[in-house]
């Protein structure tokens, strides 16, 4: 077993890296635990477009499973992917219950995404956009990735809520979930002021175990069979996709998660330490991963995966190499076995018939945030044709509650000062093509 375990550490450079086995398992058992919600939000969503609810369920799981996989073997990062939320509400409610499309269809306009995003890693134009942004953009999506996810763990804890002439308010705090969510972010501030290992892991265990007596979560067993893939398996209509109407529906979803990966790449690689010189080590090699299993999982019956911002739960709890990525892709497959236990965490509170809060995995989100908006010190804000890109960058995610159009408001805007204070050399080409991508998106969908 030692020998297991000492080859375990080289195979993932776990020691190198400052860090232990339990701390890079633990590391992995956090991220499953904040992102085990899309195993049910996924299905319920695209249940909505007419697909089997069990299938997309038992899809979901095995598209994570294989994307993680792939990040923890190939890339060794403790970055976590599964279908992306956002993405699927565009699949569901726009593409086929808004256009009127098959989902079969739309599944195949998932496939040729994927097909794309594999044609631009192997051309490395991905790894060449993550490696031309400036530091100050860099940061600023990191900072704002860290504001976007403190801002999903208010609405998911049930400290906010929408509101039609303000957009959103603050929520009635005399809710069993909002409460539980404020006491959860305070535990785990104590416990990491402590210096306590595992403070998130052993707050989520304290507020799950403190939830039962409230029915805030329910025990609805322990193991159950898989369900089964057929609905969904092979279903995607490849043929119907290749209409010139449905690449542009293809080409939206490549466009989002082609920034969504990269802004979530940079945001938990500046948390986590691993830029080098601005850059991110094996960033081909990460890039590969979401390509392959959004391909893979439109075989299955799921939509576009990507790289999960919940991921900084984990690095923030020591994940530092891919063998927190493996533990993840091991707990999204005992998942299919385990969904009535993984339903007691990550399956949600109803708070009413149209409202689900996440009050016990709210609060992991609530203290990352607050991690990541660390690194808003980094910024020069002195030079404003730096600063103002990436302040757009980390107000736009939360406002606008995308990383991907969070980044196209800085993206626009960082050649076009740049330029206009005589500094137009000074931009990677990289940036103009980026922003006439934007301007194209935006003004022609």
């Amino acid at each position: 077993m030692s020998r297991w375990l000492a080859s375990l550490d080289r195979r993932f450079r776990v020691s190198e890296r400052g860090g232990t086995l339990l701390t890079e398992a633990r590391a992995g058992t956090v991220t499953f635990l904040t992102a085990s919600y899309i195993i049910f939000v996924q299905p319920a969503v695209m249940m909505q477009a007419g697909m089997d609810f069990g299938a997309v369920m038992t899809a979901t799981c095995l598209a994570a499973a294989l994307g993680c996989l792939l990040m923890g073997l190939g890339a060794n990062y403790p970055i976590a992917l599964a279908p992306g939320m956002g993405i699927n509400f565009y699949f569901t409610y726009t593409v086929v219950m808004g256009q009127g499309i098959p989902w079969q269809v739309a599944m195949g306009a998932v496939f040729l995404s994927g097909i794309g995003l594999i044609l631009l890693t192997v051309l490395r134009f991905r790894e060449v956009i993550i490696n031309s942004l400036p530091n100050d953009i860099k940061v600023g999506i990191s900072v704002g990735i860290g504001l976007f996810i403190t801002f999903i763990g208010f609405v998911q804890g049930g400290i906010v809520m929408a509101h039609p002439g303000t957009l959103v308010q603050l929520a009635p705090l005399n809710t069993l979930p909002a409460l539980f969510t404020v006491v959860g972010v305070g535990l785990i501030g104590v416990l990491l002021q402590r210096k306590i290992k595992g403070a998130i892991l052993i707050g989520m265990g304290v507020m799950t175990l403190a939830a039962m007596p409230f029915g805030l979560v329910k025990f609805h067993g322990v193991m159950s069979l898989p369900p089964d893939l057929t609905p969904t398996f092979l279903q995607l209509d490849i043929r119907g996709a290749l209409d010139l109407g449905l690449l542009t529906i293809a080409a939206v979803f490549l466009f989002v998660d082609l920034f969504d990966t990269a802004g979530t790449l940079v945001g938990v690689g500046h948390q986590g330490g691993f830029l080098k010189d601005g850059r991110l080590p094996r960033v081909n090699r990460a890039l590969w991963p979401d390509s392959v299993a959004t391909t893979a999982g439109s075989l299955l019956g799921t939509t576009t995966v990507t790289c999960y911002i919940e991921s900084a739960a984990g690095v923030a709890e020591g994940g530092r190499t891919g063998l927190a990525s493996v533990v993840t892709a091991l707990l999204f497959l005992l998942a299919l076995f385990f969904a009535p236990l993984a339903k007691m965490i990550g399956g949600g509170y109803h708070l009413d018939h149209d409202t689900i809060l996440y009050p016990i995995t709210a609060p992991v989100l609530i203290i990352v945030g607050a991690m990541m908006a660390a690194n808003v010190t980094r910024i020069d804000w002195q030079e404003w044709d730096e600063a103002l890109p990436a302040f757009l960058i980390m107000i736009g995610m939360p406002l606008t509650y995308s990383i991907a159009d969070g980044m196209a408001l800085g993206f626009i805007l960082y050649p076009i000062i740049k330029a206009a204070c005589g500094k137009a050399k000074q931009v990677h080409w990289i940036m103009y093509v980026i922003a006439v991508m934007f301007l194209l998106r935006y003004l022609t969908v």
